[in-house]
């Protein structure tokens, strides 16, 4: 439908061999092709940041999902291909498993002004700990009643979390009524949080890093 927003994820490679020029020009077409489909409201808000090799992209569609393969095309050159069952394919999908809110209408998710910080970050698992994770996350949503961030948004691919978020922060939760106390979050926090998560140098003792960004286009 035309109205409804939803969010979507994604995660790609670049490949070794490629010139910073070539890559920087690759993603000024990409930008420029992102910021097209908001002036045309076919997304909401476009953003792609990047560890290394690693590409995380965050997209909120408007209607049909907006594959990154269509307005990143001129960045596939310089990326490795994932197998996939049927095809490979440039863009790994992303499990979208963590949030505080979900998108009623266009103008319910329109921010009223345009975010100071608009944030991506990552975090490794433990593979040991992965369906803990998964499990008390999903328990957290189904439940609906964690306040947090209404644009927070976390997806999983292998045993990577991907993090976007804005600041200043609009806090919400699922069910619009901050009456109502999370009980989940206490069995998530009883099974020490920080056991699950490996604590790269780059992390600064911090369960998620923040990552630079090459764009971030929104309404």
């Amino acid at each position: 439908m035309k109205n409804t927003i939803t969010r979507f994820h994604y995660r790609g490679s670049l490949k070794e061999e490629y010139s910073d020029a070539e890559l920087s020009d690759a993603i000024s077409r990409c930008t420029a092709s992102a910021q097209n489909l908001i002036d045309n409201r076919e997304a909401m808000t476009i953003a792609l940041y990047h560890y290394k090799r690693m590409l995380f992209l965050y997209v909120e569609a408007i209607g049909e999902e907006r594959r990154p393969e269509e307005f990143c095309s001129s960045l596939t050159p310089y990326m490795q291909l994932w197998p996939g069952i049927n095809e490979s394919r440039i863009w790994a999908d992303m499990y979208h498993i963590y949030y505080h809110a979900v998108p009623e209408s266009i103008e319910d998710w329109k921010r009223p002004t345009k975010p100071a910080l608009q944030r991506g970050r990552i975090a490794f698992l433990y593979p040991d700990k992965l369906y803990s994770y998964i499990h008390h996350h999903l328990a957290i949503v189904r439940e609906g009643r964690l306040t947090g961030d209404k644009y927070q948004s976390i997806a999983l691919h292998e045993n990577i979390l991907f993090s976007y978020f804005e600041e200043p922060k609009t806090m919400l939760n699922i069910r619009r009524d901050s009456s109502l106390a999370s009980e989940a979050i206490n069995e998530w926090l009883a099974v020490d949080p920080e056991s699950h998560f490996i604590h790269l140098p780059e992390c600064k003792g911090e369960n998620f890093m923040f990552l630079p960004a090459y764009f971030a286009v929104q309404q």
